[in-house]
């Protein structure tokens, strides 16, 4: 039995910005990422660059890495992130 992922509106993803002991989350071309444990995402703030709760998916050509970072053991993925003018939670 397959079971659907959870999906996530943009104002949900920017709740899991580490503060106040949320989880780190970040999308990347529609799936949403869990990098809480990543040691790079430790002071919040990706390389000085990029902060948790959003979508990198338009400034990821720039980075020096590619989407072998997403199959890294510490990256989870945790969901998808819903088009916009979709609820979350899978609801249409």
């Amino acid at each position: 039995m397959q079971v659907d992922e959870r999906s996530f509106s943009l104002e949900e993803l920017r709740r899991y910005d580490g503060t106040r002991g949320a989880r780190k989350f970040v999308a990347f071309e529609g799936v949403v990422y869990d990098v809480t444990e990543c040691p790079k995402w430790r002071p919040d703030l990706h390389e000085g660059l990029h902060f948790p709760g959003q979508d990198l998916s338009q400034e990821f050509p720039e980075a020096p890495h590619g989407r072998e970072v997403f199959a890294r053991p510490c990256v989870k993925r945790v969901g998808l992130l819903a088009p916009e003018g979709r609820s979350a939670y899978g609801q249409k």
